[in-house]
């Protein structure tokens, strides 16, 4: 009995020790939120200086693979990202590597200031080829649609 109750509290520990290595690597779903609700505060109080904040990756506006982005409500052409060749682009135009148009739903579900939508899709994470399931939280602030995405 005492020898299954110290293996029990062996794997346990080994699972989490585990599961926090791979969340000190990654953002969590927590943290993409908690950098969302950074972000929107930052639009509201200084919309210039929150944009090319999100777009350089300072002022705590980047985190292991944790980052905002916006786009204007009003025509979806991306404002803020720290990939310069998204900066300018159209929102809706954007799919991920199945071809679902997520950016799209972004645009359709991010309008509504003061509610945050989850937007599920297939994107390569920084540093590998292979695409894996994201999720992005979205809102629309002032005359923006940002958001933060994390890997599942």
């Amino acid at each position: 009995m005492l020898r299954r109750t110290l293996l029990a509290v062996a794997a346990a520990s080994a699972l989490g020790t585990s599961a926090f290595a791979q969340g000190a690597q990654f953002g969590t779903a927590t943290e993409a939120k908690a950098m969302l609700e950074k972000a929107i505060a930052a639009v509201k109080a200084d919309k210039a200086k929150a944009l090319a904040a999100f777009s350089a990756g300072t002022d705590g506006f980047k985190d292991r693979d944790l980052y905002p982005f916006c786009a204007n409500a009003s025509d979806g052409v991306m404002t803020a990202h720290p990939v310069a060749a998204l900066r300018g682009t159209k929102l809706q135009e954007i799919k991920d590597k199945a071809g679902k148009s997520f950016g799209e739903e972004m645009y359709k579900t991010g309008s509504k200031e003061g509610t945050i939508s989850e937007v599920a899709y297939m994107w390569t994470r920084p540093g590998s080829d292979a695409p894996v399931q994201k999720v992005s939280y979205v809102t629309k602030v002032a005359d923006q649609i940002c958001g933060v995405g994390y890997y599942k």
